[in-house]
């Protein structure tokens, strides 16, 4: 596989000096987008020309993004506003992140043209506390766009007023979900709220809101300064256009890949460098820690939200956490459940009492103390839980559960007589052996 597969859009500058500058970001043609879309569009054209291109929202549902700014109704009186999601919390995604601290100002110009779109004047930044360099970054690229006239009153000169507010979450895997973020954004405990009505409609402060993730933002400016057919030469015909790719776990060069939609994970692995020496691929989550697992037998698949739905799975953030023939399944499943079981907000009951059930069973199968029948208890708790609940929390910790069931029930089964650490010494799966801490059984059965 030639490393002409990759199509750097979004990570183009990364490598250039002090890419986050705002002089250096306009020195490679940075806001010019943004020019064009005020002064030569019309804000209908703008919005024509983000669903011709086929952009889809990289967030993890995939939905049309210019779609989705059409559905705001421009004759509500209401303000209209503009939420962009940097909450990236999914377990082995970390796009959102290098992106941001390498080229902030292409989000900032994104967010004037989507802003212009769906004839908002306020938008806001919702980033994870916990990254505060990103914060940071952020706050100095709009500090730095408010001092060239790019933000606040008649920005590039226009009549055009735009106000950006960046906004530090407390912390919550559930305020990745676009209702629980907006509660939070608006001072109350992030929580899912009931859908109808939906943010288009009654969003943030009950007005009129378009949520969109940071990396679907950040795809704009190239899109209007290339052309919808441009972006359409990558990708698939109904998955348009080139993504980034995390690839981490077992691999010689985890990291980001920018590439086409449809990519396999046989050319993005080789593109990685493979599986560390004298191992093999045992399984893989195409889209983060909630999606489906895959299986060796799945590397050809193409990474595109129909090929990954049609293999059984979802493509969410493209977040390709890889695992050798090392790790325990019933292990990695347990700790996946325990994160979901801690982030659940505790709204629904099905999710708050069912993560919890699954915790301990999962926990009794690792150590070798399950009873015949609880894999099948498995199963029925997971259908008891999935698709009853006001967000899609439940449904992606039942999705790893069944699915690492179905491509490994005989490693759940071994779990009724037999310790998951001495099938699979966890020693083993350390990626770098020569820094590993030394771990006796003992110590791993009291974790």
């Amino acid at each position: 596989m030639s490393v002409d597969t990759l199509t750097p859009n979004l990570s183009d500058n990364w490598d250039q000096f002090e890419s986050w500058k705002l002089a250096n970001y306009e020195a490679r043609g940075g806001y010019k987008a943004a020019r064009k879309a005020l002064f030569e569009m019309t804000s209908a054209e703008i919005i024509d020309v983000v669903k011709e291109s086929g952009l889809r929202g990289r967030g993890g549902a995939g939905f049309p993004t210019g779609m989705k700014w059409s559905f705001i109704p421009q004759d509500n009186p209401k303000p209209k506003y503009l939420v962009v999601n940097c909450d990236e919390s999914e377990p082995g995604t970390c796009k959102d992140v290098p992106m941001l601290m390498a080229t902030p100002h292409t989000l900032v110009e994104g967010i004037i043209i989507a802003c212009k779109a769906v004839n908002s004047h306020q938008a806001f930044i919702y980033v994870r506390g916990e990254v505060l360099h990103v914060i940071r970054r952020l706050q100095k690229a709009v500090a730095d766009a408010y001092q060239a006239g790019y933000l606040g009153k008649g920005i590039f000169g226009s009549d055009y007023d735009l106000d950006i507010v960046v906004h530090s979450g407390a912390g919550a895997y559930i305020c990745g979900e676009e209702t629980a973020l907006l509660d939070s954004l608006e001072g109350r405990r992030g929580q899912p709220r009931l859908r109808p009505p939906f943010p288009a409609v009654a969003g943030l402060y009950a007005s009129p809101t378009v949520v969109n993730n940071a990396e679907s933002i950040s795809s704009v400016p190239a899109i209007i300064n290339n052309g919808a057919a441009w972006y359409k030469l990558m990708g698939t015909e109904k998955s348009s256009g080139a993504t980034i790719y995390s690839v981490s776990g077992h691999v010689m060069r985890p990291g980001q890949y920018e590439a086409p939609l449809g990519i396999t994970y046989r050319e993005l692995l080789d593109l990685a460098g493979g599986i560390r020496p004298g191992h093999r691929l045992k399984f893989f989550t195409p889209g983060g820690s909630s999606t489906p697992i895959l299986t060796d037998q799945h590397l050809d698949v193409a990474l595109d939200y129909e090929g990954v739905a049609a293999a059984g799975s979802i493509l969410g953030t493209k977040a390709l956490q890889t695992y050798d023939e090392t790790v325990s399944v019933v292990r990695t499943t347990l700790r996946y459940t325990e994160f979901y079981k801690h982030e659940s907000c505790g709204k629904c009951t099905p999710c708050r009492e069912g993560s919890w059930w699954l915790v301990q069973t999962l926990r009794n199968l690792e150590a070798g103390k399950g009873r015949e029948g609880d894999v099948d208890k498995l199963l029925d708790v997971c259908d008891n839980v999935s698709m009853k609940s006001f967000c899609t929390l439940a449904d992606g910790f039942v999705a790893c559960i069944t699915s690492a069931i179905k491509h490994f029930r005989e490693e759940f089964e071994a779990g009724y007589h037999t310790p998951a650490w001495e099938l699979f010494p966890y020693e083993k799966s350390v990626y770098f052996p020569d820094h590993r801490e030394k771990i006796t059984v003992s110590e791993v059965a009291d974790q």
